[in-house]
């Protein structure tokens, strides 16, 4: 069993297991502990997380080939949608001590599993909050270098833009998970996708877009940033 850098992330590493298996992972920030039951394994002293692209997006679309992740050690983050923090606590690895990630959730039932995780990490900051009444948590958070949405709503896309207006820095990026069943079931996916997309380029700069199949099903990730005047 060997650990590599990844070559494109920073703090994200390819675990390889007999037989030339490589798996995702991340340093785990908290040592000894799981999130969602996730395989520890420990290389040179240092203990890894093995990153599941069933049960995370991010993971999912590393895999599937994305070129830019804005998540690096240092990063502000706001998250929402964050249920039980099973991506968000991947996200508090990658960004460190110097970082933060501040977890929107709107379900008490995650929230409290939410909990637990935050208690282990000081990087994450849990919050019940609805992400699409702004003003509910706006004095709790900083500007954001980057905003994550893994949000189940028919309203994703305007939900996404609220938020990037209110917490956004100028320079900073926004990271889309898209769920296509969410917005409307009797539709092909693809076309949604189109659609929402249409509707984020109106307002932000789409700097890629990577189906997540296999890993999850009907859903898309978008990376934005704000427009450039021209």
């Amino acid at each position: 069993m060997r650990v590599t850098e990844h070559e494109k992330f920073d703090e994200v590493y390819w675990v390889e297991f007999e037989g030339g298996k490589l798996n995702l992972a991340t340093k785990n920030l908290a040592p000894g502990t799981q999130v969602y039951d996730e395989r520890l394994v420990e290389i040179e002293g240092e203990e890894y997380r093995i990153w599941d692209p069933y049960r995370s997006k991010l993971a999912s679309a590393i895999l599937r080939g994305v070129e830019e992740i804005p998540v690096k050690p240092g990063t502000k983050v706001l998250y929402l949608g964050a249920a039980s923090g099973t991506t968000a606590s991947h996200v508090s690895d990658i960004v460190g001590e110097e970082g933060m990630v501040y977890c929107v959730e709107i379900s008490s039932r995650p929230l409290r599993d939410l909990l637990v995780t935050c208690e282990q990490r000081p990087n994450m900051a849990p919050i019940l909050g609805d992400a699409q009444k702004v003003e509910e948590y706006q004095a709790r958070i900083e500007q954001a270098d980057l905003i994550y949405q893994d949000v189940a709503h028919p309203e994703q896309t305007n939900i996404a833009l609220k938020n990037i207006e209110a917490f956004l820095q100028e320079n900073g990026s926004a990271l889309i998970a898209l769920k296509a069943r969410s917005i409307d079931v009797t539709k092909d996916p693809r076309e949604i996708f189109r659609g929402e997309m249409k509707r984020l380029e109106e307002e932000m700069e789409i700097v890629e877009s990577k189906l997540l199949d296999p890993y999850q099903k009907d859903h898309a990730m978008v990376l934005l940033k704000n427009k450039t005047e021209s």
